[in-house]
C-alpha cells in the first residue's frame, strides 16, 4: 500500500473518532459568518488575520488538503467561489453535508496533492492550506503547482509543521529522532509511526517550506509562528508551527 493511502486511512478513522479537525461547523457558525463573525486557523490556535484574505466575495478560492467543512464554509459564507481538494474520504462527505444543509455550492475533488493538480493554470485567486504536508514525503513540488495554478497577484496561505514535534518523544522530555524524519527511509522511525497509528509523516526543514516557496517565485509577505496548544513544549512556548501569506507576482 502507497505511504498515501496509509494517510487516507488514517485520516479517515479519526474522523471517524471525532478527530477535532474532522468536525464540521455548526449552523450557528455559517450564519454568525454571513454576518461578518467569523475566524479560520492554518496552524492549532492562532486564527488567520482578516487581513490576510481582503474581500472574498466572488474571489476563486481553493481548500487544499482542507476538507473537513470547517474552513470552506465560512468562505461559501463570505461570497467565495470555493473549490476543495483532500485525499480523505470522510472529510469530503462533512464538506458536502455542510453545503447542503447551508444551500451553497462547492467543487469537492477526491485527489493526492503530491500529483499534479488537476486545475488550468491561473485559476484562483487565493489557496488556502491548512497544515497537512506533514503527510507528504516532498513538498516543493507542491508549492510549485500552487504557483502554476494561482492567478498572478494570487495568494497562498500556508500552514506548516516545523521539524520540533518530530525530534521529540511523546512526552516532548527528550529529543529521541535524528532528522529529517522519513519512514520511508528509516525503519526505526516507520516503527514509530505504526505503533502510535499517526499515519506516515515527515519533518520538512525551513528550506523546504519557505526556501521552497521562493523558489516557486512565491514572495513572501507576511509570517506567524504557533505552539502545538498543548503538551511540554507549548508550556514551555516552544513554536512548532509556522504560517505563511505568500503572493504570485503580478508579473
Amino acid at each position: 500500500m502507497d505511504y498515501q493511502d496509509i494517510n487516507a486511512e488514517t485520516i479517515d478513522r479519526w474522523v471517524e473518532n471525532g478527530w477535532e479537525w474532522g468536525r464540521p461547523i455548526s449552523h450557528e457558525t455559517f450564519v454568525k459568518a454571513t454576518q461578518g463573525d467569523w475566524q479560520v486557523v492554518l496552524t492549532p490556535t492562532k486564527p488567520v488575520p482578516h487581513e490576510w484574505f481582503g474581500d472574498l466575495r466572488g474571489k476563486k478560492v481553493l481548500g487544499l488538503a482542507s476538507g473537513g467543512g470547517q474552513q470552506m464554509p465560512i468562505f461559501a459564507a463570505l461570497g467565495a467561489d470555493c473549490t476543495v481538494l483532500d485525499y480523505s474520504k470522510k472529510q469530503l462527505e462533512s464538506e458536502k453535508m455542510v453545503a447542503e444543509r447551508e444551500k451553497y455550492s462547492i467543487r469537492i475533488i477526491r485527489g493526492d496533492m503530491t500529483k499534479r493538480l488537476p486545475f488550468d493554470d491561473g485559476k484562483f485567486d487565493l489557496i488556502f492550506h491548512p497544515v497537512s504536508n506533514c503527510y507528504v514525503e516532498e513538498v516543493k513540488p507542491i508549492w510549485k503547482e500552487c504557483f502554476r495554478i494561482l492567478k498572478p497577484g494570487g495568494w497562498l496561505l500556508a500552514g506548516t509543521d516545523y521539524f520540533i514535534n518530530f525530534m521529540v518523544d511523546d512526552d516532548e522530555t527528550k529529543i529521541v529522532n535524528s532528522l529529517p524524519f522519513n519512514p520511508l527511509k528509516n525503519p526505526d522511525q516507520m516503527a514509530q509511526v505504526q505503533q502510535s497509528q499517526s499515519g506516515v509523516e515527515f519533518s520538512h526543514s525551513l528550506e523546504e517550506q519557505i526556501g521552497g516557496q521562493l523558489e516557486a517565485g512565491f514572495i513572501l509577505k507576511e509570517l506567524y509562528e504557533d505552539t502545538n496548544g498543548q503538551g511540554r513544549l507549548h508550556e514551555l512556548h516552544i513554536p512548532t508551527f509556522l504560517a505563511m501569506r505568500s503572493q504570485k507576482p503580478v508579473k
